[in-house]
């Protein structure tokens, strides 16, 4: 009989934006290109944990692709 593999449990960053349509736009940094979206933030988060769960079959977060954080910068042009 196969030994069945334990689960790992991951815990990753969402950036969070919303469009001027009101589409919420979500994406995880730590992984190329896994990003998805949704009319609410609970519809768009469960749109990136599908897509996170297909990611996380071809990649896995690098330990030294740590997020650091997001920040507002204000330019007047």
């Amino acid at each position: 009989m196969a030994r069945r593999k334990k689960p790992v449990r991951y815990h990753l960053p969402v950036v969070i934006e919303q469009d001027e349509d009101g589409v919420f736009i979500v994406s995880i940094p730590t992984l190329r290109g896994c990003r998805s979206y949704g009319r609410t933030l609970d519809e768009a988060m469960k749109n990136l944990a599908e897509a996170a769960a297909l990611c996380l079959e071809d990649e896995r977060p690098s330990p030294l692709a740590g997020f650091v954080g997001v920040r507002d910068l204000e330019i007047v042009a």
